[in-house]
């Protein structure tokens, strides 16, 4: 019997250090890679406001996990529900393809998403299962109920996950992530101010293809399309790629010109005023406060 259980076991031994192997030499030892979960309100805002940096970390080997809270069920002009849920759940699938990142869409109807204690339990649980590092999300204030809650709920998220007896059935955090906002133009109470941009014109082929894994949004207007802004975009899928470039692109083009300086701090001033497409982010003030040493190894992207 001893000797079948010292076989066994060297017959463990050994699977595991095959498993070990072939981890090894496909690229898999993730311990020094960062996890990174970014929420969006519906399915399309995570992929609009970081989609970039996203395909720059994945090229990269970290891993990123973008979370739609609610399902974009009334999301549309022409059509809604279940068969509107499961086509936008199709979309961001597709453009997670093309990102190279992972995504989930949450069962909670469009326009309705409240800042329960059972959403921020959700929330919690989500950003400790990734064991993530850092965190993204709306500011709480904008435009859209969702977007406003979206943001309230990460917030209030952002020192739970390191509290061992909330949502006891999920191992807490050790260490809190960096939190981090999305851009946006809205002034009031306080406007967005960058504390990191980043330069995305290496993967600006990969956010404009992950755009355009959006049709419902972009080429058919979503809430606020029409059959007149249907018939303005180009039904050639070349030609679409190319009008989403000129509509979509110069929302990011905007970011790299109106924070030009932050570009400059961060990439020097000959590549910085080269840049043409741009991500922008701010610290929240819960969470984590790296340094700009911690900064930049969150984003490993300068020099």
């Amino acid at each position: 019997m001893h000797s079948a259980h010292r076989a066994a076991r060297r017959g463990g031994i050994a699977l595991l250090l095959l498993a070990a192997m072939v981890s090894f030499a496909c690229g898999e030892d993730n311990g020094d890679k960062l996890r990174i979960i970014c929420f969006g309100a519906h399915p399309d805002d995570a992929e609009f406001k970081a989609g970039g940096v996203a395909a720059k970390w994945a090229e990269q080997g970290h891993k990123v996990k973008f979370v739609s809270v609610t399902n974009g069920d009334i999301g549309h002009w022409q059509i809604a529900g279940g068969p509107l849920a499961q086509r936008r759940k199709s979309e961001v699938e597709a453009a997670a393809r093309v990102l190279g990142i992972e995504t989930e869409v949450l069962d909670i109807h469009d326009g309705e998403l409240m800042p329960t204690l059972e959403n921020r339990r959700k929330i919690t649980r989500l950003i400790r299962d990734w064991e993530a590092d850092v965190v993204m999300s709306h500011r709480p204030n904008d435009y859209h109920p969702d977007h406003r809650y979206t943001g309230v709920l990460v917030q209030d998220a952002a020192f739970m996950v390191t509290v061992p007896f909330f949502c006891p059935d999920t191992p807490p955090l050790k260490d809190n992530p960096v939190f981090f906002y999305y851009s946006d133009r809205f002034q009031k109470p306080n406007p967005f101010t960058p504390d990191v941009i980043v330069d995305i014109d290496d993967v600006f082929d990969k956010k404009i293809g992950a755009v355009h894994s959006l049709p419902s949004q972009v080429y058919e207007g979503g809430a606020s399309g029409s059959e007149e802004f249907v018939a303005e975009v180009p039904e050639d899928d070349a030609a679409r790629r190319a009008w989403a470039i000129k509509v979509h692109g110069s929302r990011y083009a905007a970011v790299a010109d109106k924070y030009r300086d932050a570009l400059i701090k961060w990439y020097g001033e000959d590549r910085g005023e080269d840049v043409r497409y741009a991500e922008a982010f701010e610290i929240c003030e819960y969470g984590r406060q790296p340094s700009e040493k911690e900064l930049r190894e969150l984003f490993p992207f300068f020099e």
